[in-house]
């Protein structure tokens, strides 16, 4: 059986093991998707590539106590989570910058839009940004892990150290929040 035929655990009982080498095989899994999480979690391409790789030297040097019998891609998640909250906590009053980068909520723009289609992403995206920017990271954060990760409630959980029922909880007052922006009257 090939490396990349094998189960997250399995690759990681193998480097746990000594195989160094078949960390390669969770950075080419997960490196995508964790740059996706820190665009939309935090502030930009090149600081989230950065920070992916801070994530990944975190995640290798302490995967000893990772626990083979659980599934490995919460823990990852959990590792990544802990690099984002102490990047938003040492950079909170030194700067301003935006949590999410809304260009990476609309990636493919139609090549042929008219004056008044921009006007008009642009307004969504603006609001969308506007909204996501007023939630609390605890609102904020599993509605990102939710739709745009498309992680499960235990998934969430795992990663928030949470309750499950307090995933649903915080996804339907983020989602409440956020419809409250659409309908400031209701």
């Amino acid at each position: 059986m090939s490396l990349a035929d094998r189960t997250d655990e399995e690759v990681v009982a193998m480097v746990q093991g000594g195989d160094v080498d078949a960390f390669g095989v969770v950075v080419e899994r997960y490196e995508q998707k964790l740059l996706r999480y820190a665009r939309k979690f935090l502030f930009g391409q090149d600081d989230a590539k950065d920070l992916v790789q801070d994530v990944f030297i975190r995640a290798y040097s302490n995967l000893q106590s990772f626990d083979a019998k659980r599934r490995f891609s919460p823990w990852l998640y959990r590792v990544a989570h802990n690099e984002f909250l102490n990047v938003i906590k040492s950079k909170k009053g030194k700067e301003t910058f935006s949590l999410f980068d809304i260009d990476v909520l609309f990636p493919h723009p139609i090549a042929r839009e008219t004056a008044d289609e921009r006007a008009n992403s642009r307004e969504i995206k603006d609001w969308m940004e506007k909204s996501l920017n007023s939630l609390d990271a605890k609102y904020r954060e599993p509605l990102v892990l939710y739709y745009f990760e498309e992680m499960n409630y235990q998934e969430i959980a795992d990663i928030l150290q949470i309750p499950v029922s307090t995933v649903g909880v915080r996804l339907g007052r983020g989602r409440a929040l956020l419809k409250k922006n659409i309908r400031p009257d209701k």
